[in-house]
């Protein structure tokens, strides 16, 4: 039997952080015990695991993530992405179907689950993919296994976007579990894009990206998911939104457990705006767009009034040679799971969000808006998904450090304040302190579903 203790951490968790002791045994957590608390618990028989001063969060549990794998492996793969991953304290991912082949039949879902089981160092779950026209094998998603049907409404890999309003009534109708949408209007952006190429030429700089992917190309797609949505009863949850002027088709009246629509914000999108094209270029083009300051500044009020529920990464690499290239020849994405949590907490070091605030939105939210059943909190009983973070840790990014398969990042040369110390998945150690133990892969999420 495997027996860990977390001893004298500060445990933040459930809108509190108090310091405690967290014991586990072999994948759990067997009980949880705070300093002052009238409890003997006898220690003996327990790998002890000195956390003094160190901050204990649960697992960042993101929804939103492309690793490539399986037929796009040059750009990223399960094990190389969930290595990264688990160095930046994710604990669990949910993959989407734009793969090759694109996830469009049951069975290829199942091929990727299989694949999983043998290459991701933490948890994971992926997405049915939708396309107009495989409404039969969209429906026999099984809700209790699957994290989501992924619904592009903006254009994509393949044959992924869905564009025929029939289709899109038939999959917000008959889902049997939630609908995630990437939410951009086709028409709009090819009107732009159209536009830009005969003012710029093959020449065009980067910053046009939100001038072809615009705040409009956004509204009028996401406010016809909110509208498909509430016609049908969807539990809709739209993902990476990009402008302040979406804030108006959310409600934060209700916790997130209790709402049918929910939302999504990504890391880059609070923390670029349009004044980064000139230095980043393509590193930072994403779709939907970085935009401009007051996007960045409405977004991150929504989260914070609860009208944006959860903080994921659309995590999606490509090479450094494709995105060296014009822009528009260079695809859209980027890495960013090794970074987005130390990125959240330059946002506490700002004094803009208090720690407690971020594990909701990055641990808590996402296990309740999908209903991750027993992961996102630390709770007696709950699989151990952990991570030790010094707070006060400083260090830069750069390429020796940088564990995405790409070789680099968007975040390149910034400077951090807080470090990732270890991170267990299923109790198990799998990072401490740059090393890294393979010994145990990761487990298929599963889900609680009214």
């Amino acid at each position: 039997m495997d027996k860990k203790l977390i001893k004298g951490a500060f445990i933040v968790n459930e809108g509190q952080t108090l310091k405690g002791d967290v014991y586990i045994e072999d994948k759990r957590i067997e009980a949880v015990v705070f300093d002052g608390d009238n409890v003997s618990f006898n220690q003996d028989n327990y790998h002890i695991i000195q956390a003094e001063g160190l901050y204990l969060l649960p697992g960042i549990i993101d929804d939103q993530v492309h690793f490539r794998d399986p037929g796009l492996t040059y750009k990223a793969d399960m094990h190389s992405e969930t290595r990264a991953a688990a160095a930046g304290g994710v604990t669990s991912f949910m993959d989407m179907p734009n793969t090759i082949p694109n996830v469009l039949t049951q069975q290829l879902l199942e091929e990727k689950y299989e694949l999983a089981s043998g290459k991701s160092l933490i948890n994971y779950s992926f997405y049915m993919g939708a396309s107009n026209d495989n409404l039969d094998e969209i429906l026999k998603t099984d809700p209790e296994k699957v994290c989501g049907i992924k619904v592009f409404m903006g254009s994509s890999t393949g044959n992924m976007l869905v564009d025929d309003d029939t289709a899109l009534e038939n999959i917000f109708s008959g889902a049997p579990t939630l609908v995630a949408v990437h939410c951009e209007d086709e028409k709009t952006i090819k009107a732009n894009s159209i536009k830009i190429f005969d003012n710029f030429g093959e020449n065009a700089p980067a910053r046009v990206h939100p001038l072809i992917r615009t705040a409009e190309a956004c509204y009028l797609s996401s406010s016809k998911a909110v509208k498909l949505a509430k016609k049908h009863n969807t539990r809709l949850h739209i993902l990476h939104l990009s402008t302040a002027r979406e804030m108006d088709l959310f409600d934060n009246s209700v916790p997130p457990e209790q709402k049918r629509i929910t939302a999504e914000v990504c890391v880059h999108h609070l923390w670029f705006s349009d004044e980064d094209y000139e230095r980043k270029g393509n590193f930072i083009k994403w779709n939907p767009a970085i935009k401009s300051v007051d996007d960045r500044d409405g977004l991150f009020t929504a989260l914070m009034d609860g009208k944006i529920d959860v903080v994921a990464t659309d995590h999606a690499p490509h090479t450094l040679r494709e995105k060296e290239r014009p822009y528009f020849k260079a695809p859209s994405g980027g890495p960013m799971v090794q970074h987005s949590l130390v990125t959240l907490l330059e946002f506490y070091h700002q004094e803009r969000m208090s720690l407690e605030q971020i594990v909701n939105k990055m641990c808590h939210n996402p296990a309740r808006v999908f209903g991750v059943r027993n992961r996102g909190f630390i709770r007696e009983g709950y699989f151990a998904d952990l991570v030790l973070v010094d707070i006060d840790s400083p260090w830069t990014v750069k390429k020796e450090n940088i564990l995405y398969k790409c070789g680099w990042s968007p975040m390149d040369s910034v400077n951090f304040a807080s470090q990732i110390k270890k991170t267990f998945v299923n109790g198990h150690l799998v990072y401490d302190e740059g090393r890294f133990d393979e010994s145990k892969k990761g487990e298929r999420l599963m889900f609680n579903r009214k």
